[in-house]
C-alpha cells in the first residue's frame, strides 16, 4: 500500500497526545475484510517513542478532520476517561441538503442500531440511546443540480454512532454525500461533507486545554463557497 504522510497532516503533538486530520475515504482502523487504514501508519508517529500511538476515538471512513491518538497507556487511559464523560468539546462542519427553517437549534432524538444485519447502521428510536445535537447555520445558497444547501456547525453532546449523519437526515435536511442517510448513492455524487473542524481537550487539569483544528479538506470547499464561506486554508 502507498505511505501516507501522516507527518504533514500533525495538527498537534506533545508528550501525552497527537492530533492528525484525517483524510476523508479512509477507515481508521483495519475492517473485516482488511485494506488499507489510517492505524497502518501510525508508525511515522512515535517520535522516539519505542511504541505507535494508538486511536483515543473514531472517525467514520469518509469523514475527515481532527482525530485524537494517544502516545503511551497512562495518555490513552486518560483520554478514554474525558471521552466517556463527555468532557471534550467536538465541533463539526458539513453541508446538508435542504433549509433548516431556523438559525440554530438542538437535536434530541434517541438513536439505536437499525437491524443486526446492517451492522453500524443507525436509526432514530424514542427508546434508543440519549442523543443530542446543537446546530447552528453558518451559511446557506443554492446549487443549481442539488436545490437548497446550508453550512452547518454541528456540536455533539453524546457520541453515538453515526449521530450527526442521522440527526441530520432527521430533521429533514441529510448531509451532502452521505451514501447510508443521504442520496450520495447516486451517480456522480458528491463524498459526504462532513468535517470534524476542531477539538478541546482539558488533559491536564493544571494546564490550559489542548485546542485544535482541521482546515476544511478540498472536497467540501465549492459546496461551503456556494454557502456563502470561502476558507483558504483548505487542503487536499
Amino acid at each position: 500500500m502507498p505511505e501516507i504522510d501522516l507527518l504533514s497532516r500533525l495538527l498537534h503533538r506533545d508528550g501525552l497526545l497527537l492530533v492528525v486530520d484525517k483524510p476523508a475515504g479512509l477507515p481508521v482502523h483495519r475492517g473485516p475484510k482488511g485494506g488499507d487504514n489510517l492505524e497502518d501508519h501510525f508508525h511515522q508517529l512515535r517520535f522516539g517513542l519505542p511504541r505507535a500511538p494508538a486511536l483515543a476515538h473514531r472517525l467514520d471512513k469518509d469523514t475527515s478532520g481532527c482525530l485524537v491518538l494517544g502516545r503511551h497507556r497512562k495518555a490513552l487511559e486518560r483520554l478514554g476517561k474525558l471521552f466517556k464523560s463527555g468532557r471534550i468539546q467536538k465541533t463539526y462542519w458539513a453541508v446538508v441538503e435542504g433549509a433548516p427553517a431556523g438559525e440554530e437549534g438542538e437535536i434530541d432524538l434517541g438513536l439505536s442500531r437499525l437491524d443486526a444485519d446492517r451492522g453500524w447502521w443507525m436509526r432514530v428510536d424514542p427508546l434508543g440511546l440519549p442523543s443530542k445535537t446543537s446546530w447552528r447555520v453558518m451559511g446557506r445558497g443554492v446549487d443549481p443540480d442539488l436545490g437548497d444547501l446550508a453550512l452547518l456547525e454541528l456540536t455533539p453532546h453524546t457520541g453515538r454512532t453515526h449521530q450527526l449523519r442521522v440527526h441530520c437526515q432527521a430533521m429533514g435536511w441529510p448531509i451532502l454525500g452521505d451514501p447510508v442517510y443521504g442520496g450520495g448513492r447516486r451517480e456522480g455524487s458528491r463524498p459526504l461533507h462532513l468535517h470534524a473542524r476542531s477539538v478541546v481537550i482539558p488533559m491536564q487539569d493544571s494546564k490550559a486545554p489542548v485546542a485544535v483544528e482541521a482546515p476544511a479538506p478540498a472536497h467540501m470547499t465549492a459546496a461551503m463557497a456556494t454557502c456563502g464561506h470561502v476558507f483558504r486554508e483548505s487542503q487536499e
